[in-house]
């Protein structure tokens, strides 16, 4: 169902400042650590604006039920949950779906990217927990996994990084926040592979017309290429003694 749009024009000045005091194509702030869970075999987690979500990697590892094994590679699982008390108002703790479509495209996201031929009758499980949401976390959460799979020491042609535009207000917006998500009129979630350039999702939720569609896709493709830099940044932090990465928003 697209977005109808709601009353927006509070939510940019005539300025061009929106309501939390970005530019139209600012970024929020973004804070990456790696390695926090000394349970899980890769993990990461990303703060991204307001959203705080946490992601872990288990595997390779044997799978169960054996049956569900492919001989030539790894089965990639991927689940995305939001805790209930990651939004305003109480989350009912059951997979929504919502969460189940967000699980399958954050799988169908990261699996051109990893070489999951050398982990032949394995699964390798990402589990992206969101604690607290507001808006774009799709993206956050895919970028954090890709992190934490990296992390685990999963072999991988690229990183991929997730970042949205949108239309707010009947203008192009890069990063929609919650607010402007509910209120504005389309939002475009894409991730790539960044070396390769390869698109490995893209989603359009609304309506933009061809002119706003490829300055939403530009805008987008660039926020990718930043939250590239900074889980790059983080990783190699990770052996550095170093273990976050922040990109801080210019006032």
């Amino acid at each position: 169902m697209g977005k109808q749009g709601g009353d927006s024009s509070s939510l940019i000045n005539e300025q061009g400042i929106r309501a939390d005091g970005r530019r139209i194509d600012e970024l929020r702030p973004i804070k990456i650590e790696v390695g926090i869970l000394k349970n899980a075999d890769g993990s990461a987690f990303i703060q991204f604006g307001k959203n705080k979500i946490m992601a872990a990697v288990y595997g390779p590892k044997e799978v169960h039920p054996k049956h569900s094994a492919l001989p030539d590679r790894s089965v990639l699982r991927c689940r995305y949950h939001m805790s209930p008390f990651s939004t305003e108002e109480r989350k009912n703790p059951a997979p929504s779906r919502r969460e189940i479509e967000i699980s399958k495209v954050t799988r169908e996201a990261l699996e051109p990217s990893l070489m999951l031929e050398d982990y032949p009758r394995t699964a390798i499980d990402v589990f992206v927990e969101v604690l607290q949401s507001d808006g774009g976390s799709r993206c956050a959460g895919i970028s954090a996994a890709s992190v934490a799979l990296a992390d685990a020491g999963i072999n991988m042609r690229d990183l991929v990084s997730a970042c949205a535009a949108g239309k707010v207000a009947g203008q192009v917006v890069l990063d929609v926040d919650d607010t402007e998500d509910k209120e504005g009129q389309a939002d475009l979630p894409i991730a790539i592979m960044s070396t390769s350039n390869q698109v490995t999702l893209l989603q359009l939720d609304g309506q933009l017309n061809e002119e706003e569609f490829n300055k939403a896709l530009s805008w987008a493709l660039s926020g990718c290429k930043k939250v590239y830099e900074l889980q790059r940044e983080a990783l190699i932090g990770r052996y550095f003694g170093k273990n976050e990465k922040v990109l801080e928003v210019e006032q």
